[in-house]
Parts: C-alpha cells; sequence; structure tokens
C-alpha cells in the first residue's frame, strides 16, 4: 500500500497557516531545534513528518532530483526514512533508559545523506529526565536536528524551549476539522456532528466521521436527565448501557489501529522498522483507545451540562418559591458533579465506579 506524495509537502498539515509559515520560513537556515506546541489533534505530528522530509530532502531538492525528492518525502511521512527517527514513550514517560537511547541516536551518523532528524514525541511527560537531555538538543552533532512535541509547554520545558525555536499550534475550530472532513469525502451532515464531538482533534473526528451511532450516543447523553429517577437500579442500568456504547465507539477507532499494523507489516518488506518499533506501536495503540474513551467521556459530560444549563431557565423562573430553590440548588449541584467527574477523568479512574457516582449525585433534577 502506497501513499501518494503530494505536491504542497504540508498538505496533510490543516488549519495550522501560522506555524506552517515558520516552519517553511526555517527550512531556509535550519537550525538544530525546535519545539512544536500544541493540543493532540492539531497537527504537530504531521508537521514533523513534512519538517523532516524537507530537511533530508535539502540536497536534492537544491539538485533538482525530482525522484529523490519524492522518495524522502514518502519515507518521511510514513516515518520510515532511514535517517528519520520518532520517538515514542513505552511507559508513562520518557524513561532515563529511553533518554540515553536518544543521546546514542544523536551521536551516530546518518545513513543516507548528511542530516538526520530526531522527532521526540510528548515530551511534556519528559519530566525529571528533560534535564538529561538538555545538552543534546542543545548542541547535536552537525547536521542533527530534533524535532519536539508536546502538548503544552510545561515549567520543566522552560529551558529545553530556551534551546529551541517555539512553533506553537493552535486547537483547530470545528469549521476548520468538519471542512477537511468533507474534503477527505465525509458527507457535509456527518462531517459536522464529528467535528463538534471532536474537540478540536481532527484524527478523533477522522474515526468519529465512520461511526453511525455518534448521533445516538449524543442525544443518550441529552436524554440522560428525564431517565434519571434516583434509584440505583437505574443508575446501574444506565452505566451499563453508557459502557457498552464505549466499547461500540471504540471500535471504529481499532479497526483503524489494525489497518495500520497492516501497512506497517508491508512497510517492513520495503523498508524495514527499527527494533522495539512494533512494540512501542502497541503501547501506542493502548494509550490512543485510552485516551479516545476518555475523550468520548468528556464529550458526553459536556452534553450532559449543557442539558442540566438549560433546565436552569426553567429552574430560575419558580426560584422565589422553596420548591423553585431547591430546584435550582439540585441543578447546581449536578453541574458540579458533572465538571468533578471530567476532571477526575485525568487520573485514569474505575469509569464504572465514576459514573455511577457521577448519576447517583445528578439524580432527578426535576
Amino acid at each position: 500500500m502506497s501513499t501518494p506524495v503530494a505536491a504542497d509537502p504540508f498538505a496533510d498539515v490543516v488549519g495550522q497557516d501560522d506555524a506552517v509559515a515558520v516552519l517553511r520560513a526555517a527550512l531556509r537556515a535550519p537550525v538544530h531545534a525546535y519545539l512544536l506546541v500544541g493540543p493532540p489533534g492539531s497537527g504537530r505530528r504531521a508537521a514533523a513528518r513534512a519538517f523532516a522530509g524537507e530537511l533530508l530532502a535539502e540536497d536534492a531538492l537544491a539538485a533538482g532530483d525530482d525522484a529523490a525528492v519524492e522518495r524522502h518525502r514518502r519515507l518521511a511521512r510514513l516515518e520510515a526514512h532511514p535517517d528519520l527517527e520518532v520517538v515514542e514513550r513505552e511507559g508513562a514517560s520518557i524513561d532515563a533508559e529511553q533518554a540515553r537511547a536518544i543521546v546514542r541516536s544523536a551521536m551516530r551518523s546518518p545513513v543516507e545523506g548528511r542530516r538526520k532528524v530526531l522527532v521526540l514525541t510528548e515530551f511534556h511527560l519528559a519530566g525529571a529526565v528533560a534535564p538529561m537531555l538538555l545538552k543534546t538538543i542543545e548542541e547535536p552533532p552537525p547536521g542533527v536536528v530534533f524535532v519536539v512535541l508536546a502538548d503544552v509547554l510545561a515549567p520543566d520545558l522552560q529551558t529545553i524551549a530556551s534551546r529551541c525555536v517555539v512553533v506553537r499550534f493552535a486547537p483547530l475550530h470545528p469549521d476548520v476539522v468538519a471542512t477537511a472532513l468533507v474534503a477527505d469525502g465525509v458527507a457535509p451532515d456527518v462531517a459536522r456532528v464529528a467535528a463538534d464531538a471532536s474537540g478540536g482533534d481532527l484524527g478523533r473526528a477522522a474515526v468519529l466521521a465512520t461511526d453511525p451511532a455518534l448521533a445516538a450516543r449524543a442525544a443518550w447523553w441529552s436524554s440522560l436527565p428525564d431517565r434519571l429517577d434516583g434509584t440505583g437500579r437505574t443508575v446501574v442500568a444506565l452505566v451499563g448501557e453508557l459502557l457498552a456504547a464505549l466499547d461500540d465507539a471504540v471500535a471504529p477507532l481499532v479497526a483503524r489501529q489494525e489497518a495500520e499494523l497492516a501497512e506497517i507489516a508491508e512497510r517492513e518488506q520495503q523498508y524495514g522498522l527499527r527494533g522495539g518499533s512494533r512494540r512501542t506501536i502497541d503501547a501506542r495503540h493502548k494509550r490512543e483507545v485510552r485516551r479516545f474513551r476518555r475523550d468520548e467521556l468528556r464529550f458526553g459530560l459536556g452534553l450532559l451540562a449543557r442539558t442540566l444549563r438549560d433546565g436552569m431557565l426553567g429552574a430560575t423562573a419558580g426560584a422565589a418559591t422553596p420548591a423553585g430553590a431547591a430546584r435550582v440548588r439540585a441543578r447546581l449541584g449536578a453541574i458540579d458533579a458533572v465538571h468533578r467527574t471530567a476532571v477526575a477523568l485525568d487520573r485514569n479512574p474505575n469509569e464504572r465506579l465514576q459514573l455511577e457516582r457521577l448519576l447517583l449525585a445528578v439524580g432527578p433534577t426535576g
């Protein structure tokens, strides 16, 4: 399975004109390190691949060798170029062993040309090992370029950031996401629903666009306050429905991951993969599933909070009476419970337990 190379190497990066302009300008006189900061799904990794491809194709571009330029770009886009190394964490964060491996890799000479690119993903999780990499990122061997990706510019990254050109990626607006989906052949009405539910993550939107149950899940969350009757039996039944829907929601993502593995197996026959790559990919896939479930829950909680807020309009109309005041307090308490649950998702909680607590706290809001 081959991937066609676009005439514009940054064609896969949508809605990030400012960031792409910075990277294009940087190609005129590349420096040793770049820090791409922005939320997941904003296009950082696609931009890193495109940028790496242009760096690695520099000599071929100067020589006017179109076939070689296309090859460099294609291999970089596939993350299969021998002089491009993409480092992904295998555990909760980049650990000391991985940091030492990064340093050793930076010291090795390029395989094909005079330049080598190391892309470090999720570097906001580097934590304690960031200082181990500071010297190498600040002063790598000649020809080595670091492209560091981070969700946020955490305090412990400030020193490394000061040694890099910082390129910021903004969250994608739903209109941009919807337009990108339509350009890929998604029906406009489906693209709009998926974009609104994606949280600005283009990758998540692409998965949601293949999920026929998305609209039904949105309606389920919006109808939830009317289905609660204050009993534990109802709560348990509703949570069971939701967890089953979550399992179904992940299915399109798992299908995409299986397709990626099949493509990688085919690429192994053509280009080869570095040792340990399959294990790293499997670990990434597990993280993607966890993050997708978390984002799906956040999407639903947002719809639930919106429904509860809309109900406040009717509740406040009669707030002067004791019963009306009680209804307002119930709505406020329910909204607060939704927000607390959304925050708790970052701690990888037990989904069933958290959802049962939430629905008991929301209760019938009247």
